[in-house]
């Protein structure tokens, strides 16, 4: 039996380091017995998905995909983003000709998939494409040996006119089974598509549920929509239901498989950009990076477990934390979702939101987002920042650009230093290191110092180098025809790096 068990525990401490999602440990090893003994090595292998980026026929899209030097696996690796799988619904073709011109159509569209839209072939320097119009696909990929640690990869796309007009920018997002997206809407104004796109090689089973201000919305469409393997659907949320609903969350999850999700919300009067995933449910929030001159703000909230939440909303601001006027706390009910119109709190500087309980005995986990508007009237443009986690060790935001690009870094508890490193651009230029301090409580936005003789775009690498934890998003703007164009990424942490027990540990917990 104990050989059994060590070939176990050898397993798993590999699958560990290959995948990065957790920290492993023997049956009946004490809590914390790993947390002691374990060992941060890289990620082997690490995967990625992006959605399809617009269905405008005037979208201009850039792509980058980019993988930080340091630490990596010793074997070289590969790192490619490829075209998704167009579905193809041939079942109940009769005629053989349709049916065999589909057949066709179907292994031209394989082929086409197999050949990468972007390929990294070295740590430390981004690599960039470019799709115009709306027939863009999705992609789907996977890094491997030194090139997986850290992978990123961003798109950028430009509308000028029509429905979908505003810069739309989405870091692509590492397959899962579980999302919470607060800020989407089924409005009549607003047109919001929910992107679910399957990297694996087997279909998956996804359910969407949506929650109002009443509660859980009633829809009989939303259970069981499959995405074939390596494919990517769109689904229209105000199809779900027949309620319509200015602010509401939305909650996807998988039956089987994994997936990546990502709304893409226009509004016929603000412009249009992607919500990406809320944190998971926790009871403290931050929400890095909102603009110094965003002319509104509004908060969107969600309790997903049994219990109501109360929480105190309090702005990081240049150089204290306060409470905006009229809305320093906010009563979340129980699968209900709540809002607060915070306006123009920023007050012409740079900040971020922090949720916390009123009381800390209870600790009511949540989810939250914010959406941001720039602007007013015909001018107006609007970006989504989720709640995010700390960068960690190490978190990055590829496609900056020599203008317009902000750093946003804040500290909730201690103040903190950070390492900012503006890696060689996509067509030549040297790194740029740059050191900050961030006070506690506070927010801290910078101009990035770009590469000396920057050609390209280039990857910005954020790294705590001592003190407290520090959230942090990445502001890119871009002006067209007098609209201040945004979009905002945040930064959580990029695993790169995974906790692997040690043998020793491992034995000593099987002894008799």
């Amino acid at each position: 039996m104990k050989s059994t068990h060590l070939s176990l525990i050898a397993g798993a401490a590999v699958l560990a380091a290959v995948t990065g999602f957790a920290t492993v440990t023997a049956p009946g090893a004490p809590a914390g017995a790993a947390a002691k003994s374990a060992t941060l090595l890289p990620v082997e292998r690490a995967g990625l998905v992006c959605p399809a980026p617009s269905n405008s026929d005037l979208a201009e899209t850039q792509y980058t995909a980019f993988t930080p030097a340091g630490e990596g696996g010793e074997a070289k690796g590969t790192a490619e983003l490829k075209p998704a799988l167009p579905i193809v619904d041939d079942e109940d073709e009769t005629d053989p000709k349709k049916a065999k011109k589909a057949e066709e159509a179907a292994k031209k569209a394989k082929a086409k998939a197999e050949k990468p839209v972007l390929a990294v072939k070295e740590p430390g320097k981004p690599v960039v494409a470019e799709a115009n119009g709306s027939s863009a696909p999705a992609l789907v990929g996977t890094a491997t040996g030194k090139l997986a640690p850290g992978w990123t990869a961003q798109q950028t796309t430009e509308v000028t006119a029509g429905g979908s007009r505003g810069l739309l920018g989405v870091t692509c997002t590492a397959p899962d089974t579980d999302f919470w997206f607060p800020g989407a809407s089924t409005a009549k104004s607003r047109q919001d598509y929910i992107h679910l796109t399957n990297p694996d090689d087997t279909g998956a089973v996804a359910d969407i549920e949506l929650y109002g201000p009443e509660g859980a919305l009633k829809s009989d469409v939303g259970d069981g929509i499959t995405v074939p393997a390596r494919s990517s659907v769109a689904v229209l949320l105000s199809t779900l239901t027949a309620e319509a609903v200015d602010q509401l969350t939305a909650h996807v999850t998988t039956r089987s498989g994994r997936i990546g999700a990502v709304v893409m919300s226009a509004d016929d009067s603000a412009g249009s950009d992607w919500i990406t995933a809320s944190e998971d449910p926790s009871g403290t929030l931050v929400m890095p990076g909102i603009p110094a001159d965003a002319t509104s703000v509004q908060l969107v909230a969600f309790a997903p477990g049994e219990d109501d939440a109360d929480v105190k909303v309090q702005l990081m601001g240049k150089n204290a934390t306060f409470s905006p006027a009229g809305n320093a706390t906010l009563h979340i009910k129980s699968s209900m979702t709540a809002s607060a119109d915070l306006k123009d709190l920023t007050r012409g500087e740079p900040g971020s939101l922090r949720l916390t309980p009123v009381r800390k005995d209870r600790a009511t986990p949540i989810v939250a987002a914010l959406r941001v508007v720039r602007g007013k009237g015909d001018k107006q443009e609007i970006a989504y920042i989720p709640a995010t986690g700390p960068v960690g060790a190490r978190a990055t935001v590829p496609d900056n650009r020599a203008k317009g690009s902000t750093l946003s870094l804040t500290a909730p508890g201690a103040t903190a230093k950070v390492k900012v490193t503006a890696s060689a651009g996509s067509g030549g230029g040297e790194p740029a290191v740059e050191t900050y301090t961030v006070k506690a409580g506070t927010t801290l936005a910078v101009t990035p110092k770009a590469p000396e003789g920057l050609k390209g775009s280039y990857a910005l690498t954020v790294e705590t180098t001592s003190g407290g934890p520090v959230h942090a998003s990445r502001s890119l703007a871009l002006a067209s025809d007098g609209v201040q164009m945004f979009t905002v990424q945040t930064l959580p942490d990029d695993r790169g790096m995974v906790e692997v027990p040690s043998a020793r540990q491992d034995l000593s917990v099987l002894d008799d």
